[in-house]
This record gives C-alpha cells, structure tokens and sequence, in this order.
C-alpha cells in the first residue's frame, strides 16, 4: 500500500490505519464520533495527501478546459477564484468530480480524486490528444504536481488555528480571502475550500515540510481526523462522493450536480453537452436526501420502495449532529419522491418510513432541513 508523507504521525497519533483504494490512510484516531463533533464545534484537520493535483498550463490551457469541463472556466476571472465541476464522458456520465483554481489563463490547478488517479490522468491526455487534433499540442501541458502533501483544516475555529502556525506573510496573504479560493503564500498553497461544510483551508505543503506544519497544528490545537468522520461529514453537508452518489454511467443531472453545469453559452461544446441536452428532458431518476428518525442506520445499497418505483440507498450513516440517519438516494422522477413525502427503505426484511428531504443536511453546524 502506499503511504503519505504523514504516516508516522497519523502511527504516532494512535491512528486506526485502513486501507483506502491502495493508500494505508486512517479511518480514525479513537473515536470516529468525536472527531466529527470536533470539525462540527472546534477544529480538526485531515491528512488528504492521497488526493491529486495536476496543473495545466500553455496558452490553449483556457480552451482545453472549456472542453473537459461541464462547468466553464471563463467564471473564473479573478486570480486564485476555483470552482467544481464534473469531468464527464460523451455520454453525459461522471468521470469524475474535481476542483479547479484559476491564476491567470494559462495557468490553472485541478484537484482530483485519489481512487481515480491513473483513470483521470489517461483521460486528460486522452481528451488532450482530441482536443489538439486541429492545434499544436505544446499549447497544452499537463503535469501530476505529486511532490506536495495535503492538510484539511476544518471547523469554526480552523482558520484562527491555523493563523497561529502561518507565517506573518502567509496571514496576510490569506487575509479576508472568500470561500473557493486559493492563494500561493510562501511555500504553502492555501484554498477556502473543504469536504465537510465548516469553514478551514485546504492546504498544500511540499512534503519535507508536510510533518512539521502537521504538529505545528497539532499544537495549536487542531484534533487529527480520519476518513470516517471525513464521509459522516460530507454526507452532512450534502457532498457527493464519487464512485458511490455518481460514476460514469450517472449524469450530473441524477447525482444532484445540475448547478454545475455551464449551458451557456449554447456555442461552448464541452465533453458530454450533446448526451445532457437530451436527459434534460428525458431522464428518469434523481438524486434526494432521506431521514429516518426511527431506531436504526440507512446504509448504501439498501432498497428505496416509491409509488413510482423503487430506488437506491447511494451513501447513508447516523448522522453525529441530528442524533439520526441520514442518506442521499436515486429514486424515480414522480409525485411520490417529492420533496417532504415518506417513502420505505427495507432495512431486516422490515420497511421503514423515510423523509424525503434535499439532499443538504448541516451547513455550518446547523440543521439546513426545511
């Protein structure tokens, strides 16, 4: 398996080390619960070194992510401003979800997942080579930025923590700076951006440094998190999970990502525009949020029963913050899967009553459910 840079911190920590899609990453440090209420009331930080980063470069970089992306990077015009987007196939279905930050235009960074690292990097080149089929292909460069490591910190009192371990300049740079943005500061790459619905940073450290700035956070008082209070958290805050709430054969328009979908303007012919178009108004299924105040946890692949037909339990878990479960579910278009309506889940041969709700429960530490 491979290991992050912070390995011996997180064995040092009394880390519960699992393996997570060929990384030995940890699922949590004692208490997974804990851990959650500290990202939810206090500050907590992640070792997310597993994820990927790759920058594109060149004076077509604009251009050839104008046609990757189902988002449009054109919104990007202020330095450092990011934005999500899925990175779709021609058939409209997810490849995967990324964050991309623009520094000028030629110039952008993308973070993408870990578990589809080497399917990503062949598609960019892939889609690289069509894309340049009519220009030159140095006008595009793609490069796997794999010497940093990268540190979430997350929670109301993150940003004050972090402050107290950033350099003069590095405060300064990240002063005021609003949500989905990035900023090189020193040898830190520092962005507004996060998993889990509290405010914090995403960090990217070059990995000599990656131990220090870890106990240096450790010290001002930020709690080590693992990869379960990590999914409690997004599932929270109403945030996908790839290969779980959307894949290759799920469209942006099922996995509750129709907002980040860029249709104008009608002349941008991104990767999978054509297939959307047509599920626009043909397809059958959506993405929703349940909650189930009885006794007992909504787990993925448990079976939603609707009027209209049934669906499928995407990602679900007892939710730390309501003190209930919660899950994200494809369930069939209709009347019966709007929002507010009880529906069934099966759950030990037994069905239980579920509230349809959108699929957002926490934001901030509050309840967000109508």
């Amino acid at each position: 398996m491979t290991k992050t840079y912070l390995h011996a911190a997180h064995i040092a920590a009394n880390a519960k080390m699992v393996d997570f899609f060929g990384w030995e990453m940890p699922i949590n440090y004692g208490s997974q619960i804990e851990e959650h209420h500290a990202v939810r009331q206090d500050a907590g930080m992640f070792d997310v070194s597993h994820m990927t980063i790759v920058d594109i470069t060149g004076k077509s970089a604009k251009a050839y992510l104008q046609y990757l992306l189902a988002n449009d990077v054109d919104k990007l015009t202020d330095k450092g401003k990011a934005l999500y987007s899925g990175m779709l196939n021609d058939a409209g279905g997810v490849v995967d979800d990324l964050i991309v930050y623009h520094f000028d235009v030629t110039n952008y960074r993308l973070v993408v997942n870990s578990a589809t690292k080497e399917k990503d990097l062949h598609w960019l080149h892939n889609i690289l080579a069509k894309f340049d089929s009519s220009r030159d292909a140095s006008d595009v460069n793609i490069v796997l930025r794999d010497e940093f490591c990268m540190l979430a910190v997350q929670g109301p009192n993150a940003k004050d923590k972090a402050s107290a371990v950033f350099s003069p300049a590095q405060n300064e740079a990240v002063k005021g700076m609003k949500p989905f943005f990035g900023v090189q500061a020193e040898d830190l790459f520092i962005a507004t951006t996060g998993y889990t619905g509290e405010s914090g940073y995403e960090i990217m450290v070059p990995k000599a440094k990656a131990e220090d700035l870890w106990h240096a956070l450790l010290n001002s008082g930020v709690k080590p998190c693992g990869l379960g209070a990590r999914d409690t958290l997004r599932l929270e805050a109403g945030m996908n999970l790839y290969g779980q709430d959307m894949d290759e054969s799920i469209s942006p328009l099922s996995a509750n990502m129709a907002w980040t979908i860029a249709w104008e303007p009608t002349t941008r012919n991104f990767i999978g525009r054509e297939a959307l178009e047509t599920l626009r108004t043909s397809r059958t299924d959506k993405l929703v949020g349940l909650i189930m105040t009885e006794k007992g946890i909504l787990r993925t692949g448990l079976k939603v029963n609707t009027p209209d037909g049934d669906g499928i339990i995407t990602s679900g878990t007892f939710s730390p913050t309501l003190g209930h479960s919660i899950a994200f579910a494809r369930v069939p278009m209709g009347k019966s899967t709007d929002i507010g309506n009880i529906v069934d889940v099966e759950m030990r041969k037994k069905s239980m009553p579920v509230k349809i709700v959108k699929p957002s429960f926490v934001r901030n530490g509050k309840s967000v459910i109508d």
